[in-house]
């Protein structure tokens, strides 16, 4: 017999802090050096996960209009109920929960208290967002995570108009043996990036350029 799989409701979440940058690539881009970046050592294999978010907000945008963002996603080791909260400073908080057994535009009472300071309105699927990921890990000499690239092939549907856009990105998210200084890091992930071929992103985030801003 298997273990059921935790719920939302009863499980407390996961926390972590996101410090990361993201990029704009043309299809034919090439990845940048990943080597060259202090304090990698050697770049995992390319993984690949399938990534399927469904974003909710209030019909008001009471969640994005105060820093928050809350969706679904399944596929990736990270599947599950995220709350993403404001940026402060370099990073943002993020909350996860389990998929559960809820349905898919189902929010789970676990993940509603959670904002329930923010809003207690009703929720309503604002955007689904498709990636198809490729994920590189950038190792120390002592195989601890000095950040993950990854490469994303993104198809994201606004839910209120039908819109439907498509662009690759590239995202780079520190991990737990990052330099103390994330600045100089970035710098010099910037220049490795912009002479591949890359340029800065368009937009602060997915949702916001599913949504057209």
């Amino acid at each position: 017999m298997t273990a059921a799989e935790p719920s939302p409701e009863r499980s407390e979440p996961s926390r972590s802090v996101e410090i990361e940058l993201k990029f704009d690539a043309d299809d034919e881009t090439p990845l940048p050096d990943l080597s060259r970046l202090p304090g990698v050592a050697s770049v995992g294999a390319a993984e690949g996960r399938e990534l399927d978010a469904r974003y909710f907000d209030t019909a008001e945008y009471a969640l994005a209009s105060a820093g928050y963002a809350l969706r679904r996603r399944s596929g990736g080791p990270d599947a599950g109920w995220h709350v993403k909260g404001p940026r402060i400073g370099a990073g943002r908080t993020e909350l996860g929960w389990p998929l559960g057994e809820a349905a898919d535009e189902e929010v789970p009472l676990g993940v509603r208290a959670a904002i329930a300071t923010v809003t207690d309105a009703d929720l309503r699927p604002i955007a689904r967002i498709l990636n198809t990921r490729t994920a590189y890990a950038l190792l120390s000499a002592d195989g601890a995570l000095v950040a993950e690239f990854v490469d994303d092939l993104v198809t994201a549907t606004d839910v209120r108009t039908g819109a439907v856009r498509s662009w690759r990105e590239w995202e780079i998210e520190l991990g737990p043996a990052a330099s103390a200084d994330p600045r100089a890091f970035f710098t010099v992930v910037e220049a490795a990036v912009l002479a591949a071929g890359g340029r800065p992103a368009a937009s602060t985030s997915k949702l916001a350029r599913a949504l057209g801003y």
